[in-house]
């Protein structure tokens, strides 16, 4: 599932393969951006703001979104794509490297003057060499909101997703209902951006220290489980601000009170 640190590892790639380089090739295969051509352009740089990825050509950016299924992938020039040609949506290249971008929800061009527009709205990212803890704890210090629902929201902070949010509540003890500002937001904000960062440069990402395959979370997606300290079962429930943005909760009933 993309996170802040999916965003953060797919940016550096691709920072590492176009920054300094002319594009020799661009194709937007959306509606919205079809007929934008930044051939012959100079890649600037690939830089994350949280969930979103804002690839700077010339004097424009191309701003995608993974959302869910998202994916941006490098390949050596005439290497075989690792997914079928009709899920690609941009495709940025040069000399030596293809960078293709499938199943994007999220794509547009704009100009990078005009970023703000975009992403001007999140809230501090821990993995931004800005960041700004005591800020991002103070957002969610005054939501009255669920505490899950504070941490979701990338105004408050940028780059946790549903998996980090789960996490970071297992880790803290605290329920996902409990109200944003009755909890330790300085502490949580702290679980999570340690969480981001330990799990920046490696894949896959893991909660427990453990990365083999069923051992690398606390809680989340593990209903119906002992929970890895006390044995109690894990749960699942529900929460958002309204039915259509609702996601999963998982937690331990006695860690978590």
């Amino acid at each position: 599932m993309p996170e802040g640190d999916t965003v953060y590892r797919a940016a550096k790639r691709l920072h590492e393969v176009l920054a300094g380089h002319e594009a020799l090739r661009f194709d937007l295969r959306v509606p919205q951006a079809a007929t934008v051509d930044l051939q012959g352009e100079t890649v600037h740089g690939v830089v994350p703001r949280g969930k979103h990825l804002l690839l700077r050509i010339g004097e424009f950016t191309l701003h995608s979104h993974l959302k869910m299924e998202g994916e941006w992938h490098t390949y050596r020039r005439g290497e075989k794509w690792r997914k079928p040609a009709f899920k690609a949506r941009a495709i940025v290249g040069n000399g030596g490297w293809d960078a293709v971008g499938f199943d994007l929800a999220m794509i547009e061009v704009l100009p990078t003057r005009d970023e703000d527009r975009v992403v001007g709205h999140l809230g501090p990212d821990p993995l931004a060499a800005e960041w700004d803890p005591a800020e991002a704890a103070r957002r969610v210090s005054v939501d009255p909101r669920p505490v899950h629902v504070a941490l979701l929201d990338q105004r408050s902070v940028a780059g946790f997703g549903n998996e980090y949010v789960n996490e970071i509540l297992f880790v803290r003890g605290i329920l996902p209902t409990t109200p944003a500002s009755e909890t330790d937001a300085a502490a949580l904000i702290d679980v999570g951006a340690r969480m981001l960062r330990a799990n920046r440069d490696r894949t896959p990402r893991t909660f427990t220290g453990d990365a083999r395959p069923g051992r690398s979370t606390w809680v989340y997606g593990r209903t119906g489980r002992p929970c890895r300290r006390c044995g109690t079962l894990i749960r699942e429930g529900s929460l958002g601000t309204d039915p259509t943005k609702e996601r999963n909760t998982f937690w331990c009933p006695n860690c978590q009170r």
